[in-house]
């Protein structure tokens, strides 16, 4: 039963990384509007945070599973009153991104974090960077919401980037790996339009942790990062998503694949059946990657600007 409950465990809290800490923070909620396929016009809409911690550091990722907080806790209550599991997977919405990017105060040092899978455990996995934004701060100035912003431009990952910030706001930083202006960014969106995140408001945290309540409970948090040169974490996470479960796969007994789990339909192995083509059609999602010029890089020779290709 310990292992089917770690499948369980696994299939319900694979989206989450990095370490535990007992903080306060300020949340800014950033509206991000992105098109996933290169070939599509279509355009997906996703709440992402930014929480700026007490801690010289902050932490960004999608808001999907955290925002669903309230709703886990009272069926996993109402299932530990009845002690009996249930297949929650059916009612969690997933994020549209997987990853955790944290940056330090005030080098703006980059860590970006995925998780993995170690057996029946989930496992974290990163690299690190330090972004150079060569920003050129122009003069023009726009009400952006209740913001009063000023327009900068830069080249990042392949892409050119329109950004307006707010000196109002006393933070250097901004949504994904943005950083580096004279107040938070409000708004920053390439050239074509492809991502465009637009700040829509913040709150203070007391006792702030980074993951949901789900991974807490779980202890489904990965543990230490396990910290690689960038091409090989892109090289261990996409053999990763080509075979969610290989790690896991060897440990799966007939016995155990052919056991039902109480409170769910099917069997370990129909669970899993399911699970995988979901983290498959979750990675398939999007193959208009935010830095695309990443992929003309050659091994060993990624700039640190992240704006220069290889010859």
């Amino acid at each position: 039963m310990k292992k089917l409950f770690s499948v369980f465990l696994f299939a319900t809290a694979i989206f989450a990384s990095a370490q535990d800490s007992k903080e306060t923070a300020n949340r800014f909620f950033y509206e991000l509007n992105f098109k996933p396929k290169k070939d599509s016009a279509k355009v997906d809409r996703v709440i992402t945070i930014l929480d700026i911690t007490d801690k010289n550091r902050s932490v960004y990722q999608d808001y999907t599973v955290i925002a669903q907080d309230s709703i886990m806790k009272v069926e996993f209550e109402a299932m530990q009153k009845a002690g009996q599991m249930k297949d929650i997977t059916k009612m969690i919405k997933m994020p549209k991104f997987s990853a955790r990017i944290y940056k330090n105060y005030p080098t703006m040092k980059v860590q970006y974090v995925e998780k993995i899978t170690s057996g029946f455990t989930p496992a974290n996995i990163g690299y690190a960077e330090e972004p150079k934004f060569a920003w050129k701060i122009l003069s023009d100035k726009q009400k952006i919401g209740e913001y009063n912003t000023q327009k900068a431009t830069t080249e990042f990952g392949g892409r050119k980037w329109t950004a307006w910030f707010s000196t109002d706001i006393p933070f250097q930083d901004g949504p994904y790996k943005f950083s580096g202006l004279p107040g938070l960014i409000v708004k920053v969106e390439d050239a074509a339009k492809d991502y465009s995140w637009v700040l829509q408001g913040n709150k203070k945290i007391q006792d702030y942790t980074e993951y949901s309540y789900i991974e807490s409970l779980m202890q489904a948090k990965g543990g230490k990062v396990n910290e690689m040169a960038r091409d090989k974490f892109e090289k261990k996470f996409g053999e990763f998503k080509k075979d969610p479960f290989a790690t896991m796969r060897p440990m799966l007994t007939k016995e155990i694949l052919s056991q039902s789990i109480p409170g769910m339909d099917g069997t370990v192995g129909d669970m899993i059946k399911k699970q995988e083509k979901q983290y498959k059609d979750f990675f398939k999602a999007v193959d208009n990657e935010i830095e695309p010029d990443y992929g003309n890089l050659k091994v060993g020779e990624l700039e640190r600007t992240g704006t220069e290709k290889a010859n």
